[in-house]
């Protein structure tokens, strides 16, 4: 196999520069276009593959095979870009709140990266998905308003430990006969997930990557989802159901669209919605364990 270069991932994420320093500029777009572009999934898990932590195993799935993943695929290919590109970056761990009971004894099992740049530092997360995703890194300042399409997202310090949370609007559901009411109200403001600033390395997360993969009570391995960020909003596909919400913040508003898939559908919607064609059968599924998916 040939091995990794930038000049492909870049091709595989749209980004054409340019590039001249590790700059935040060139930072928020490389950010930016891969969100657009590589999904946030887990189809692995339901389609009998393992996800491991091997950098050239995920390069070839992500850039080579058209795929996405989750956090410890995404953000830590992404932590390899960084360092090619010369970066000050590290990555840490977080403990993911929403969906969650917020047990502080919980494993950190969520991975982002940290980038200093001129002083500055900014939490860079390209897989989270939903729409709890950002699309440009958030810089490190307690308190301080990050304004998306998506919401207002900001990062409180707590006595050393950081909580990431996000302030969004109500959602607008365009087919009510799917929902209990054509308005879903959201909690205005959710605590999404919380880390420190101790640097971590990959062994770091093996042990809770396999354990995200097999553990049947884990989120991940009761549910297929593949979520992608667009322009407009997001698309997510949980198990035979597809959404495609719409950021309308002018009017203070998600535009969400949902509908179910049958499942020749569901192959038909993977490719034209997320450009993902699976070499294994999918088994979709979408079992609720008390989350808030």
């Amino acid at each position: 196999m040939d091995k990794m270069n930038l000049d492909e991932f870049f091709k595989r994420i749209g980004f054409s520069g340019p590039f001249e320093k590790p700059d935040q500029v060139t930072l928020n777009a490389i950010h930016k276009r891969i969100v657009m572009t590589v999904p946030f999934e887990n189809l692995s898990i339901h389609c009998g593959e393992k996800i491991g932590m091997d950098h050239e195993a995920i390069f070839n799935k992500i850039v080579r095979e058209q795929r996405g993943g989750w956090c410890m695929e995404g953000n830590y290919l992404l932590a390899w870009v960084l360092r090619e590109l010369g970066y000050d970056s590290v990555m840490l761990g977080a403990r993911v709140i929403f969906g969650h009971a917020n047990d502080p004894s919980a494993p950190e099992s969520h991975l982002i990266n940290m980038v200093t740049i001129d002083g500055r530092r900014y939490i860079a997360d390209v897989s989270f998905g939903l729409s709890f995703q950002i699309w440009e890194p958030i810089e490190l300042v307690s308190g301080k308003d990050h304004t998306e399409a998506a919401g207002v997202f900001r990062l409180i310090d707590q006595d050393g430990l950081w909580f990431f949370e996000k302030t969004s609007r109500k959602q607008k559901i365009l087919n009510p006969d799917l929902a209990k009411s054509g308005e879903k109200e959201k909690k205005p403001t959710e605590q999404i997930y919380c880390f420190t600033l101790v640097p971590r390395e990959k062994d770091h997360f093996t042990d809770i990557n396999h354990k995200l993969q097999t553990d049947p009570n884990q989120l991940f391995t009761t549910k297929s989802i593949t979520s992608l960020q667009t322009p407009a909003g997001f698309r997510i596909l949980l198990g035979w159901t597809y959404t495609e919400v719409t950021f309308r913040p002018d009017e203070g508003v998600d535009l969400v669209h949902t509908r179910d898939l049958s499942d020749e559908e569901v192959e038909t919607i993977l490719r034209e919605k997320f450009n993902i064609k699976l070499k294994n059968k999918l088994s979709p599924k979408n079992n609720k364990i008390g989350h808030g998916l």
